[in-house]
């Protein structure tokens, strides 16, 4: 089947940056202690202090390089670190929250077309920017040596035109890299990425492309666009698309959100597969969310809950709490009664789980989008 009548054309006239903090929470934490700069830092509750529980919420390269990741029991970070080298902070979301402002009020000196995805992650758009910069390089440089040289934080960056180009290329340079990835490069860039680099392909995805002898880019670009969708369905149209190059998306601006609601999501890589390690991070959300509830003095009136899974299913279920409430402890009830509806994604693998809470009192409310976990 003709490739044209499946997949939409590319513009290849935008400009779009992404940038990406190299371990965030755990750079923050060094350089406000840089005696930790040397440790196997990672950021969240240490597992034996508290009965074996909790995840990692995110860790520094050291601690990477034992095998250690996020969303992994902490458990397990204990057994791969040697003792002498391993360091647990409880995580401090006001600090990162303040860190993060100042990254943003830096990127909003560039342009207002600025995506949020995480406090240390966001889409730039900068075809057209207020500093009249021609080169999306030149900026995206700039402000990585701004943000080094005023914050003592390394970032990477990729830029393209489109999110999807943008973000390999940052994830490739990694850490404290620069990526640019031109409209005639694309076919040669993303054929030599492995299969399991693309958006999606979890462990199950990744088994299945195996199976059809897809194991890079380069050989995903040989298969028939027909045959991907057929055998996937919606994410097989997700890799046709990338396997091109192809994302429509525009980067939409944090001010135009314009959702009355407070919502708070993650992708997850690798994906969860245990209903205790999901409820860990919901948990998290929803403490957070009272947090800039109480903030406003705002009280929602409905818990929203969405959950994707490897294959890119993606459901969402709310649910209306008999008074209105800012108490994170009525959010995580029905938030986990909602997820437990959705528990046979964990078969699955769940990449992605977002609470949100609306329908509040105040009708001047503006939306707001947190991403900080």
């Amino acid at each position: 089947m003709n490739k044209q009548n499946l997949l939409p054309q590319n513009d290849i006239h935008r400009r779009i940056i992404h940038l990406d903090m190299d371990a965030f929470y755990a750079s923050v934490e060094t350089q406000r202690n840089p005696e930790l700069k040397n440790k196997a830092l990672v950021i969240g509750q240490d597992p034996r202090n508290n009965g074996g529980h909790g995840v990692v919420a995110t860790c520094n390269y050291i601690a990477r390089k034992y095998g250690v990741h996020s969303a992994m029991p902490a458990i397990k970070a204990v057994k791969l670190i040697p003792k002498s080298e391993l360091v647990f902070i409880r995580p401090d979301f006001k600090k990162y929250r303040s860190v993060s402002a100042e990254i943003h009020s830096f990127m909003h000196n560039i342009t207002d077309k600025v995506e949020s995805i995480a406090l240390d992650e966001a889409y730039l758009d900068v075809t057209h920017n207020k500093l009249g910069q021609k080169s999306a390089v030149q900026l995206a440089i700039s402000l990585q040596r701004r943000i080094r040289t005023e914050l003592g934080l390394n970032s990477s960056f990729g830029v393209s035109y489109n999110k999807f180009l943008a973000k390999m290329g940052s994830e490739y340079a990694k850490p404290f890299g620069r990526t640019v990835i031109l409209p005639d490069e694309v076919k040669q860039f993303l054929g030599m990425q492995k299969i399991e680099k693309f958006p999606g392909v979890g462990p199950k995805t990744q088994e299945q492309l195996h199976e059809m002898g897809i194991y890079t880019g380069a050989d995903l670009q040989q298969v028939d666009d027909f045959v991907l969708i057929k055998k996937f369905k919606k994410m097989g149209y997700f890799l046709a698309q990338h396997a091109h190059g192809i994302d429509l998306r525009p980067v939409i601006a944090d001010s135009d959100a314009n959702r009355k609601s407070i919502g708070m999501e993650r992708t997850y890589e690798p994906a969860i597969y245990t209903r205790d390690e999901a409820l860990t991070h919901i948990r998290h959300y929803c403490k957070h969310l009272e947090e800039e509830l109480k903030k406003r003095n705002f009280f929602a009136q409905t818990v929203v809950i969405k959950v994707r899974d490897n294959d890119f299913d993606t459901v969402t279920k709310r649910r209306k709490l008999t008074k209105p409430s800012n108490s994170q402890y009525d959010f995580y009830d029905s938030a986990r009664d909602l997820f437990d509806k959705t528990s046979n994604f964990l078969e699955k693998g769940i990449r992605l789980i977002g609470v949100t809470v609306t329908d509040f009192k105040q009708d001047e409310y503006q939306a707001i989008n947190l991403f900080d976990y």
